[in-house]
């Protein structure tokens, strides 16, 4: 579909451990960016988690180097050194990260990007319910997941409106569109891509790299091949 000249550009902020990044991350990715006409996504592996410690895994710049990996070949894609370990070493907060890139980009339309794993936590996250006012999100469901389910998940005082514009008719991906509220009356967006069949554990991925890297490279359904020579080379997650 033809774009406007003048219409604003779409970006996507993917933040998180890719710890490595896998071939789910790559089809959350193309499948957003397809159903809303994004023009970038942005890779944002993160240096200090809040809530979840990374502990004894790759390195902040091995993420970073494996990320622009895997990315590679896909010019929608870009990373993104957002949230990046911080002189102070305190944790960086999303809502606060999201702000900057507000100002980075003032004339871009800001989408947050997530999966419904992550969307389970957002009531604990450091003014986790700001977040969708600040950036829409977009969330990848998982197959039979519902929206009653996505609702049930959602920070106390959220509601979602089921009234549905439908599909964004821009794509043949799915895309399930509805109204996010709070209790002082704002609204945004929520945006659903429903039912991906992306089921793929980075600590998993972990413990294969650490048992039997060979094999786990060798079925190229997982990791994208630069990603596990970089792994070998560097003989990660042993």
């Amino acid at each position: 579909m033809r774009q406007p000249a003048d219409r604003r550009q779409r970006i996507a902020f993917f933040g998180g451990s890719f710890d490595p990044p896998h071939l789910g991350h790559i089809g959350v990715a193309l499948a957003a960016q397809t159903a809303l006409q994004l023009d970038t996504v942005l890779f944002a592996p993160v240096g200090i988690q809040p809530l979840k410690p990374l502990g004894s895994t790759a390195s902040f710049e091995d993420r970073v180097e494996m990320t622009q990996l895997a990315i590679r070949g896909f010019p929608q894609f870009s990373i993104s050194l957002a949230d990046a370990p911080n002189s102070s070493g305190t944790p960086n907060y999303t809502i606060e990260t999201l702000m900057r890139l507000r100002e980075q980009y003032p004339s871009a339309t800001l989408f947050m990007l997530m999966g419904a794993d992550s969307l389970v936590g957002l009531g604990h996250w450091y003014r986790g319910a700001e977040i969708p006012f600040v950036a829409p999100l977009i969330v990848a469901s998982r197959p039979g997941q519902r929206l009653a389910d996505m609702a049930a998940i959602l920070p106390d005082g959220m509601i979602i409106t089921e009234d549905a514009t439908a599909t964004e008719d821009a794509s043949e991906i799915p895309l399930q569109v509805f109204t996010l509220r709070n209790t002082a009356g704002a609204a945004t967006p929520f945006y659903l891509l429903p039912g991906l069949e992306i089921e793929i554990s980075a600590s998993d991925i972990r413990t294969q790299a650490n048992a039997a890297l060979d094999r786990l490279c060798a079925g190229h359904d997982l990791l994208p091949d630069a990603v596990c020579e970089y792994i070998a080379e560097h003989s990660l997650y042993h």
